[in-house]
């Protein structure tokens, strides 16, 4: 019987051999290893070593699920462990059908400790590659797709070609050159049935070449797109070549600035072939009325559809119940999702609009994720009992729009995610560490004042966690720096980067730091400074008499 050997969100940290010892044990005296779960763990060079011997052990080794792996790592310290385990993988002459390295801050430096296994023999065989939030951008990108069209040729002249069916790199900055990259390699392997690429900055023109390369690859049944920018020109590209996907069951082109000429795009591509469609997600797209009634009416044929997402666009109220009318009658309506986000209605000259206003250059848009944001005005005690639905993004999304939605969407390890954000936005400084963990756990901490108990958890883990990082990670000699930056962060002292704004409500601010103020590590000098500082007038921190207050209590307890 085959075996999973897990040591799945334990938090340990291997840095030696001698720490890593339990793991090569339990590696060792399993008989048939098929898949190790190192996930959630922090993994060093050395410890890595030896569990890359041990998995020299074992040539039926097929699945390695390695995603979360180096929180808290230096950069040149990632591709060394990866060269570590790969090797062992090598020498067992493994054949691998699952990796898994998700949440890695890889980068272009941690790619390049993958390209020559990637093109080995020991991935022939792969059938799944999860490469999720990895911090790659175009450069590590591109050396990673261009290993991958390595391992094509290598494994067709092997005899034994390449059988991909998933593919998954999402929130990695590819932009066009790197999606334009990837869509070499897609249209050379043609047996991908799910690919997932949200969030990557791609533009019409990648858009238009990963659409060409996915046609060739006849059995794909779910893509994912999400939040990069069709317009309606890489729509236009897309529909055209969704015509001859004919298995697809879910598409996902949410967040896409697709508007209506876009929507109407991929409607007529939809509506007469793809009868196998189970979700099809077009929301947060500005698409007017015109474009959702064409959305809606081709649904007529899909009887598998489970899932109809047009939230968040400009249909207005007269709009919404056109839909909904259209959806009644040809028995679709139990698909859609809410509608109750919709933008205002967007002007119907939208047949002409779309194509002339997607003309110039492309420009990014900013994320509307509208289902998150509490309504300006609304008191805390009329939305108490509010459902608050987690929208799964990174923690660098989290930091661009810090919203209660994003925040739970981060999921448990959503902590140490935004810790390890600190750290790449740090580029290895760490006073830039310190400073980005207070914007970070500011940001956390303004959504204090959500009555929603699963919000005020996800704040006080997330922002425990940032303050352990802050003053219990970092050498005395940036006490001082850590104290400045709270201050700054607080608006009590000026920044020199003039660029610095608060954008955050400091009322939750207040009310965490009330509790922050009592946790074992945080300096007694830094409450002295706090204290000082909160005595002097000050219009922002004054308009919050209560929650200054609590704060300067706990402060002197």
């Amino acid at each position: 019987m085959s075996t999973t050997l897990s040591f799945s969100g334990k938090n340990h940290k291997w840095n030696t051999a001698e720490d890593a010892q339990p793991v090569v044990d339990a590696i060792l005296a399993t008989h048939d290893l098929r898949c190790l779960a190192l996930d959630g763990n922090t993994l060093g060079v050395e410890a890595a070593r030896v569990i890359g011997d041990a998995l020299a052990a074992h040539p039926e080794f097929e699945r390695a699920h390695w995603k979360d792996l180096f929180t808290g790592r230096l950069k040149s310290e990632i591709p060394d462990a990866l060269r570590h385990l790969f090797s062992g993988l090598v020498r067992a002459g493994a054949k691998l059908k699952e990796l898994d390295l998700s949440h890695n801050a890889l980068g272009p430096v941690g790619v390049e400790g993958m390209v020559d296994f990637m093109s080995s023999p020991v991935c022939y065989s792969l059938e799944e590659i999860r490469l999720d939030n990895n911090g790659l951008g175009i450069k590590g990108g591109t050396m990673l797709a261009q290993s991958l069209l390595k391992l094509v040729e290598n494994a067709k002249a092997a005899n034994t070609p390449l059988k991909l069916k998933v593919f998954i790199s999402g929130r990695n900055r590819l932009e066009n050159e790197g999606a334009e990259m990837f869509a070499k390699f897609f249209k050379a392997v043609g047996t991908l049935e799910h690919v997932a690429m949200p969030q990557n900055g791609i533009f019409h023109v990648g858009i238009a070449a990963l659409a060409s390369a996915l046609s060739m690859n006849p059995n794909l049944r779910i893509i994912n797109l999400n939040d990069n920018t069709f317009t309606p020109k890489g729509a236009k590209a897309m529909a055209e070549k969704l015509l001859t996907m004919h298995n697809l069951e879910v598409i996902d082109f949410g967040d896409c600035l697709l508007k209506t000429a876009g929507a109407k795009y991929i409607a007529n591509a939809v509506i007469d072939i793809h009868t196998k469609l189970q979700e099809l997600r077009m929301d947060s797209n500005e698409i007017g009325v015109n474009g959702g009634l064409a959305v809606a009416n081709a649904m007529v044929n899909k009887d598998n559809l489970k899932v109809l997402n047009l939230d968040g666009n400009q249909f207005g109220a007269e709009g919404r119940e056109n839909i909904v009318i259209v959806l009644q009658d040809i028995g679709r309506l139990d698909c859609l999702e809410t509608l109750e986000n919709d933008e205002n209605s967007a002007s119907e000259d939208e047949d002409t609009e779309d194509e002339e206003e997607d003309s110039g250059d492309d420009e990014e848009e900013e994320d509307n994720d509208i289902q998150e944001l509490e309504p300006s005005g609304v008191s805390p005690l009329k939305r108490a009992d509010a459902v608050i639905q987690p929208v799964r993004g990174s923690a660098a999304e989290f930091r661009a729009q810090p919203t209660a939605a994003r925040l739970l969407g981060l999921g448990n390890s959503g902590p140490s995610q935004l810790v390890e954000e600190a750290r790449r936005l740090s580029e290895g400084s760490q006073e830039e560490f310190v400073f980005h963990c207070f914007g970070l756990l500011m940001r956390a901490a303004s959504l204090a004042t959500s009555n929603n108990k699963q919000v005020q958890e996800a704040v006080k883990t997330t922002t425990d966690q940032l303050t352990q990082a802050i003053f219990s990670e970092n050498p005395e000699d940036l006490s001082s720096v850590a104290t400045n930056s709270l201050l700054i962060h607080l608006g009590l002292i000026k920044c020199e980067d003039k660029k610095f704004k608060l954008e955050w409500d400091l009322r939750g601010c207040l009310l965490t730091l009330a509790a922050i103020v009592k946790h074992p590590t945080f300096p007694d000098h830094t409450k002295n400074a706090l204290q000082l500082f909160l005595s002097r007038p000050n219009s922002k921190i004054d308009a919050y008499v209560q929650e200054k207050h609590r704060l300067m209590t706990a402060i002197f307890q």
